[in-house]
């Protein structure tokens, strides 16, 4: 079953918090608690059920940064989420919600950086992921980085992570691999080796599907990986000229 599908049900009986418990308490009647959870989503039992809601809420907030909403950007929330036809009316009745309720972005992402505490991987995966979805209609605006950046120095990440991030996203014939390996040309080679093995460990798409990161998103996670690994050998070449 999809993890999209589940969704709204999987609301039904939890207590949440923060202005995720506020927007999915209007959604199904006010009934949800903003106090009887300090994590707000923590009591979901599947943590992919907080994963996808966060992507989905980040998206709608996405989807008006550039100051309109294109079709583009729609069908690729659809799309690149990999949303069932059968499950897009659910779906959609929480990204509406999120796109027309007047709480920024902000609240969302302090709320998630809480609930993901101690996995900055999770995180930095959510930002690939928007980044993902923003460059849907090939013009990636100021904006829009600009909002994604934001949000990923309230999940704490540092420029070096957030630059890492952007350069994976590159095809392979343009991304920098010393920027991709969070690292300096000056560096020697057993550091970046270091540097590369710890990054390979924590982004491995395993480990971040058992972190709760979607089955239906996680090829991206394994473009990154690709990414990292070629960065590895196009160092290792460099170094060895």
């Amino acid at each position: 079953m999809s993890i999209w599908g589940s969704l709204i049900g999987g609301m039904v009986g939890f207590s949440l918090g923060g202005p995720f418990g506020m927007l999915l308490g209007s959604i199904i009647g006010g009934k949800i608690s903003r106090s009887r959870s300090r994590a707000g989503l923590g009591s979901f039992k599947n943590p992919q059920q907080i994963f996808a809601l966060s992507l989905i809420v980040l998206s709608a907030k996405l989807s008006k940064a550039d100051g309109q909403v294109s079709r583009e950007e729609l069908v690729a929330v659809k799309e690149k989420l990999k949303i069932p036809e059968n499950e897009l009316d659910q779906v959609g009745i929480i990204f509406n919600k999120a796109k027309e309720e007047s709480t920024g972005y902000e609240p969302y992402a302090q709320q998630i950086a809480q609930i993901y505490r101690g996995n900055l991987n999770v995180l930095e995966e959510v930002i690939n992921i928007l980044f993902y979805i923003a460059e849907a209609d090939g013009d990636l605006s100021n904006n829009e980085i600009k909002m994604i950046e934001n949000i990923a120095k309230i999940f704490g990440l540092n420029e070096t992570q957030i630059k890492s991030i952007k350069e994976t996203r590159k095809s392979s014939d343009k991304l920098n691999p010393y920027i991709v390996l969070e690292s300096n040309p000056k560096d020697d080679l057993k550091i970046i080796r270091k540097r590369y093995l710890k990054l390979s460990k924590e982004h491995h798409p395993d480990l971040l599907m058992n972190k709760g990161v979607p089955e239906e998103v996680i090829e991206e996670s394994k473009k990154k990986m690709r990414a990292i690994n070629l960065a590895w050998n196009q160092v290792q070449k460099l170094k060895a000229n």
